[in-house]
């Protein structure tokens, strides 16, 4: 998953991109309200965790500008403002959930897989196609029942390609979730990745759809 983390305060922003990291997330973190604007206009994430004290911009005004331009990304909301009436114009600009400072970075990480659960439409933590199977509580994996030890990018491919099992994921897309929209990473880490899920799983597990990208079939042979 690619997060947008918008948060201008440098200690506490880098506890929670080295936490979200270790949990297999991609993150790109904006400190400026004019600059998150931009990255939520032209990158493509999965989620956006949106500070409302900004320099440049207030969070309250990126949030209400981007949902006026039909970003549709969700938007987890993290403050100080504690108060009733900021909370309630914070959801009704758009946000999806809101989060009082200081929070838990579990309480953080919970709230991240709730949300990702909602729009998934899915109501647990795990997902499965055939034989094989993802905890993203646990960050487990299981191969016709069998634990097997991925790494964090490892991890976060199949995850990717599991929450659309049955689809073609584009090369492009991929590489953005699992490096950032800015990754000067070579062209070929991304075949390194798959080649090394297909040894520990099977070379069935992962199909090649040429000129276009991957998919994990809803049977992984």
């Amino acid at each position: 998953m690619h997060i947008i983390l918008i948060e201008d305060d440098l200690q506490l922003g880098d506890a929670i991109r080295r936490a979200l990291e270790r949990l297999t997330y991609t993150i790109s973190w904006f400190r400026d309200g004019r600059e998150a604007l931009i990255a939520l206009r032209e990158h493509d994430a999965d989620l956006v965790l949106l500070d409302l004290g900004l320099p440049g911009k207030d969070g309250l005004d990126v949030l209400t500008e981007a949902r006026r331009v039909s970003v549709t990304t969700p938007v987890i909301v993290m403050s100080a403002r504690d108060a009733i009436d900021s909370r309630i114009r914070v959801l009704d600009a758009g946000a999806d959930d809101y989060l009082v400072k200081p929070f838990h970075l579990d309480e953080l990480a919970a709230r991240i897989r709730s949300l990702t659960r909602r729009v998934r439409g899915a109501a647990v933590n795990r997902l499965e196609a055939g034989a094989l199977s993802l905890d993203l509580g646990t960050y487990d994996c299981l191969w016709h029942g069998q634990r097997v030890e991925l790494t964090r990018r490892e991890f976060s491919l199949l995850q990717v390609l599991m929450e659309r099992a049955g689809r073609i994921v584009r090369r492009e897309s991929l590489e953005t979730s699992l490096y950032g929209p800015d990754s000067a990473m070579s062209t070929s880490a991304l075949e390194v990745l798959v080649h090394s899920l297909r040894r520990k799983l099977s070379h069935g597990a992962i199909q090649t759809v040429r000129g276009f990208g991957y998919m994990v079939p809803r049977e992984p042979q």
